[in-house]
């Protein structure tokens, strides 16, 4: 019994740190931010611009998702530059762009 209680208390926790992404992606502006860093790294002026909020909240958007492993960071003088640590994002979002599209088009088929 004690086994179980340890796995699944393991597995709880592995499941908390999951959410913690998918909380960190909930929000707009970040993820429009992890969507430009796909391209390859921004400097933390870009993604300000990117997403038209003023820098304190540009940077405490940054730091949710450096908390939670979604990006990294590197100062360069006065510039602080992002990219993505969770390259296996690209493929998940360019997976959720293909399902929301294939949603739209079968809402058109019902329509017709």
């Amino acid at each position: 019994m004690f086994i179980h209680h340890t796995a699944m208390t393991e597995f709880s926790a592995f499941i908390d740190e999951q959410a913690k992404i998918f909380k960190a992606l909930g929000h707009p502006s970040r993820l429009q931010m992890v969507d430009a860093l796909r391209k390859g790294e921004k400097c933390v002026c870009d993604l300000q611009s990117l997403v038209g909020d003023d820098m304190s909240t540009v940077s405490r958007h940054l730091s949710v998702l450096k908390t939670a492993g979604i990006v990294d960071s590197e100062k360069r003088g006065t510039n602080i530059y992002y990219r993505l640590a969770m390259c296996c994002l690209d493929q998940f979002l360019h997976c959720t762009a293909d399902a929301i599209r294939r949603q739209a088009r079968d809402k058109l088929d019902k329509l017709k």
